[in-house]
């Protein structure tokens, strides 16, 4: 959610910046701005729209300035049209902001009060006054900067500049995150060590709370009072990343297709192939172990997709663990005032590991003596770092806004963890699991496999096509996956979908169904198959358009007259939602791709939600 780059160079910057804002698209935008500094003069080029619109503004009438900010919105306050694009201006004062500034009404109306005029609608331009009125007040920049970001209440991520000072950016955090990057005779700035990469792989992050100034050849960081602190500097992986669609048409699809590789990688990371054991690596506090057998209650937190992997591996933890299980949308969690178990854990899931409302629940669970453990995708997150515990996801960066290889990852992690905490809780023996790590081991290869089903998964996305409503039904583990696939075609195709445990059919959604109502049925040939299968008949009798996930039992057992079937390979039970989890994702993917949507970049949708 909205990008932000900054460069003290010595070389006209725009170009990069723009170059390295095109690496945060992913984040979710909808217009850019870049601003410079050239002989005493505040400068800047802004479009709405995506960076194509900027970068021809530029080439038309180009910056050639050696410092400069650069800012991609997704728009919070004010319609995404140029007049509240980034950086915003206030005589010799230039901003840019990710976040949302809470008591922007109340510092706006003292700043009228006191002459200031407003070119914008949004929250962002109090800064830039608040900054120029310290400056008015015989403040220096740096001091300026300061005291304008004592008097902001939100989240925020911050970069200020001056036309009096060439050799000079203010950066904050408070929420949102920011790298800097440092250079030879150069500094850098950025939402996150990926926009940094072509320039350099040593990152200081800053911390919740800090401010910055940044020069050509300093870095002074200081925390909210003024104290200088120290942070430390690290090589990121973010450096080695190659942000690339390869050969394929979107970076989703792409992405899709990396999933056996990266679950494979993942799960390398928490078993033992050649013993066949459980092997919980990474675990963070080894002072203080993590012990399962200790645990009465387990607590999950997470938001949009994340929250239903968190919600699928209710099951698992429940079935293999017997640790009964809470699970909240971060969203409601942090207001919920929940009353927290003395020996549970409480667990946040986050691709990004900078989710605004997950954080938010995981202040709340540390102020009250919780033991923290998060899964994140990366590990030099906030999330991450404010944890006891970290379980990293391996499926390196993940572009596509709608989520697919850092869900499979996710769910390989948390299979792995209900594993685990099972042998420990003594509810699993030798023998068990050694079985559940040989399934899964076989995880990449059956998704491999499914991945040869994309034709004819393609085929049948064209019946979902145009249409107004979908339902998706499944039962136990495949409830969850029925939201997470329902969730992937609002997300893509703008198509209003519902999921419903396949047992509520009849107790209201069944209503709904008619001759036009496509109905995607999750249901291998399980334990629950045939509970499924009966609830998918009542659609049938009722003329639904069934689309059946299913494997060759399955099939057999239904016949092919009932169903549109894609027929997935016979599996273990475990691993069964993780390989599951490809046909929904090519399914919701090729829908959009037919109906002309914007696959990575869905409408109104950022990938990083760093604010409430």
């Amino acid at each position: 959610m909205c990008g932000i780059v900054g460069i003290v160079g010595t070389r006209p910057v725009a170009p990069l910046i723009v170059d390295a804002l095109k690496r945060l698209e992913y984040r979710g935008y909808d217009s850019a701005g870049v601003a410079t500094v050239e002989q005493g003069v505040l400068d800047r080029r802004r479009a709405e729209g995506k960076l194509v619109n900027l970068q021809e503004r530029l080439d038309s009438s180009p910056l050639s300035g050696t410092i400069g900010i650069g800012h991609t919105r997704w728009a919070t306050h004010g319609a995404p049209i140029e007049v509240n694009a980034h950086p915003h201006f206030s005589s010799g004062v230039a901003v840019v902001h990710n976040g949302i500034i809470e008591n922007f009404r109340e510092l706006r109306k003292n700043l009228e009060a006191d002459g200031f005029e407003f070119s914008s609608q949004t929250d962002t331009e109090v800064v830039a006054h608040l900054v120029e009125k310290g400056l008015r007040d015989g403040l220096s920049p740096e001091d300026a900067a300061h005291q304008a970001i004592q008097q902001l209440r939100g989240a925020f991520a911050l970069a200020v500049m001056f036309d009096s000072d060439d050799n000079l950016i203010v950066a904050a955090r408070s929420g949102p995150p920011l790298a800097i990057g440092h250079g030879e005779g150069e500094m850098y700035l950025g939402s996150d060590a990926v926009a940094l990469a072509p320039f350099t792989n040593r990152i200081t992050y800053l911390e919740d709370g800090d401010w910055a100034i940044i020069r050509r050849n300093d870095l002074a960081i200081f925390d909210t009072s003024g104290q200088t602190v120290s942070r430390q500097q690290q090589t990121s992986v973010g450096s080695a990343l190659m942000v690339d669609k390869g050969n394929h048409r979107h970076f989703m699809i792409k992405e899709i297709y990396e999933q056996p590789e990266v679950i494979g990688h993942t799960l390398a990371n928490y078993v033992d192939f050649n013993a066949e054991k459980i092997a919980l690596r990474d675990m963070g506090d080894t002072q203080n172990p993590l012990e399962f057998s200790k645990l009465d209650r387990l607590n999950i937190t997470a938001c949009g997709t994340a929250y239903l992997a968190g919600y699928l591996s209710k099951y698992w933890f429940e079935r293999y663990a017997r640790l009964p299980v809470d699970i909240d949308v971060a969203s409601e969690f942090r207001y919920r005032e929940v009353p927290l178990s003395e020996n549970g854990l409480s667990l946040f899931i986050s691709q990004s590991g900078e989710t605004a409302d997950t954080l938010a629940g995981l202040k709340y669970c540390e102020e009250s003596g919780q033991r923290l453990a998060a899964i994140v995708n990366v590990r030099e997150s906030t999330i991450a770092r404010s944890s006891h515990n970290v379980f990293p996801t391996l499926a390196g960066p993940e572009i596509g806004v709608a989520s697919t290889k850092a869900f499979t990852c996710q769910l390989s992690v948390l299979a792995s963890l209900a594993i685990g905490a099972g042998v420990q809780r003594g509810h699993i023996d030798e023998a068990q699991e050694k079985e559940l790590v040989r399934a899964l081991a076989e995880t990449p290869r059956y998704a491999n496999e499914v991945l040869k089903l994309e034709d004819e998964i393609k085929e049948l996305a064209h019946s979902l096509a145009n249409k107004e409503h979908v339902l998706y039904l499944g039962r136990d583990t495949n409830y969850p996956l029925a939201m997470e696939g329902a969730l992937k075609l609002k997300e893509l195709s703008y198509i209003h979908a519902e999921a419903y445990a396949a047992g509520e059919l009849k107790h209201g959604p069944i209503a709904l169904v008619d001759e036009e109502m496509p109905i995607v049925v999750i249901a291998p040939h399980d334990r629950i198959f045939e509970k499924t299968v009966s609830n998918m008949q009542e659609v049938a009798a009722r003329g639904g358009n069934i689309i059946l996930i299913t494997d060759p039992k399955g099939a057999a057992e239904v016949g092919m007259d009932e169903a549109k079937v894609i027929v997935m390979p016979e599996m273990p039970e475990i691993i069964t939602p993780i390989v599951y989890s490809l046909p929904i994702q090519m399914l919701a993917y090729h829908t959009a791709v037919h109906m002309g949507t914007d696959v990575d970049q869905p409408r109104n949708l950022a990938k990083s939600v760093t604010v409430e």
